[in-house]
């Protein structure tokens, strides 16, 4: 049982590019419960779980995810687990916390995707799950006892969670502070856009601690899914009107579990991910830079790095190329994706301070990397993007819209003949964009532009969702080929 299936084969909880996934309805107790005692199964077949181990966990503030933490922790205890509440906070604190102890974690959210799902981020003591790992679980025998739950899959007697040990979420905070520096942002006025996302409290403590002056802002007791790859029009004009309502030098927040950044400048921009991946990755010096396929290209054109590997979308393959560069020696390693998350892959010091590695998807380093950045300069936040080649990237997405029927449309511009596949992508979308040059498909369908732009389609690996990328030399190109390209592939439905 590695998913749950409709009467017609549908599934409803899957892996995706991080983790389990699935509408709440569908991700009831037993799921969990069965999924969870499989992940231990798995890691001490490996070796990496004995009876009487620790096992963290923690969530996001969904409204599903308590439940769910209890249905993981009663699986944990099955499994002769030592279970322990790391609280509500962000996902790569949770798995700083595994790797600091050496352990296994779970995160129970479902980041950045609506209210109506959620999911699991598993993490072995040493990272996170990878997709080899991903079918390690599900060979596993997820048989449970049916006395346990109802009919509705509901356990019938649910484990009542602890109060959250306290230290996780310090031991997080400190890694920052110590390596920034209690006044690396002092003088500067900064707004926290604090929704429903797990760190908008840390935000305001980690802020301030660092020197800086911090308004919260917009704090939601409903939880708001925000998409950094696809921002709402009522985003952009919060950022806009806080920064100049406020007279803030920047507007931060992140998605539902922090580990996707946003951060807008003070004219209020909101920065794209794959940009400040590429302001980040430079202000820490790294050697060698991983990010997919869908990230902007001023990335190679900048010129800032020696070394730089494209992979699928998914922090599974990032960590897997960062893994690869560090066996060959290469460092500093650090990744990125176009949602924003950064992962530190080596150690880096500086001025006598070291930041441990952190290989997972975090929010909080990329923004403090790029604020700093600025104060050393004495310059604006906005003042960093004239280090950057000038391309523009836009991306939306198609909601409510099958994985099947996305495949089956994509699967017209990708098969045997190269030359083909160009010609049928200029019958759908030559109007709007031009001819096609060169498809890659390591990821979707990314087509490059004759006269150098790009469009790339993808399928969502969470949720029913059809996404598209455009990049251009401008940002009104690349959102008006965007909103074409989106109203084509809306064409699709029928």
């Amino acid at each position: 049982m590695g998913e749950t299936a409709d009467t017609e084969g549908q599934v409803m909880t899957a892996f995706g590019t991080s983790g389990l996934r699935g509408l709440v309805a569908d991700l009831t107790d037993q799921v969990v419960y069965a999924h969870t005692r499989a992940f231990l199964r798995y890691l001490a077949e490996i070796g990496e779980f004995h009876a009487g181990d620790a096992v963290i966990l923690g969530g996001d503030l969904r409204p599903s995810t308590p439940r769910m933490l209890a249905a993981a922790w009663a699986a944990v205890l099955a499994e002769d687990g030592q279970p322990e509440f790391a609280g509500y906070l962000p996902s790569p604190a949770l798995a700083f916390a595994g790797l600091t102890a050496r352990v296994p974690s779970l995160m129970v959210t479902g980041s950045h995707i609506p209210f109506d799902r959620n999911g699991i981020k598993f993490n072995r003591p040493h990272g996170e799950l990878m997709k080899a790992d991903e079918a390690g679980i599900l060979r596993q025998d997820m048989t449970v006892d049916a006395a346990l739950f109802d009919d509705a899959g509901a356990l019938r007697k649910p484990p009542v969670l602890p109060d959250p040990a306290p230290h996780w979420l310090a031991l997080y905070q400190q890694r920052y502070r110590d390596f920034f520096g209690a006044d690396s942002l002092a003088g500067w006025r900064l707004g926290v856009y604090q929704h429903s996302g797990v760190a908008r409290d840390l935000l305001v403590t980690l802020l301030e601690s660092l020197g800086a002056e911090v308004l919260p802002l917009g704090r939601s007791a409903d939880f708001v899914a925000l998409d950094t790859e696809a921002l709402r029009p009522e985003d952009t004009v919060l950022a806009q009107r806080a920064v100049a309502e406020h007279h803030l030098d920047a507007l931060l927040t992140t998605d539902g579990d922090a580990d996707r950044p946003m951060i807008a400048d003070h004219e209020g921009r909101w920065w794209r991910g794959d940009v400040l991946g590429i302001l980040t990755a430079h202000a820490l010096g790294a050697h060698t830079v991983v990010t997919p396929v869908s990230s902007n290209t001023a990335l190679e054109l900048s010129g800032f790095f020696q070394e730089i590997r494209r992979t699928r979308i998914g922090s599974p393959y990032v960590i897997a190329a960062m893994q690869g560069a560090l066996q060959e020696g290469q460092m500093p390693v650090c990744g990125y994706e176009a949602n924003g998350g950064f992962l530190l892959g080596s150690p880096l010091t500086r001025d006598g301070r070291t930041l441990a590695p952190l290989p997972t998807r975090d929010a909080i380093l990329p923004m403090l990397t790029v604020l700093t950045a600025a104060k050393e300069r004495g310059t604006p936040l906005a003042a960093l993007l004239a280090d950057l080649p000038p391309r523009f990237t836009a991306s939306d997405r198609l909601q409510d819209f099958p994985t099947a029927l996305s495949q089956r449309y994509l699967d017209a511009f990708r098969g045997k003949d190269k030359v083909a596949n160009l010609a049928a992508f200029n019958t759908a979308f030559g109007e709007i964009a031009g001819d096609a040059q060169h498809m890659d498909l390591t990821d979707g369908i990314r087509v490059t532009l004759a006269q150098g732009g790009v469009i790339h389609l993808r399928p969502s690996g969470n949720a029913p969702e059809l996404r598209c990328y455009t990049e251009a030399d401008s940002p009104e190109q690349a959102e008006a080929m965007l909103r074409k390209a989106l109203q084509i592939m809306n064409g699709w439905r029928a």
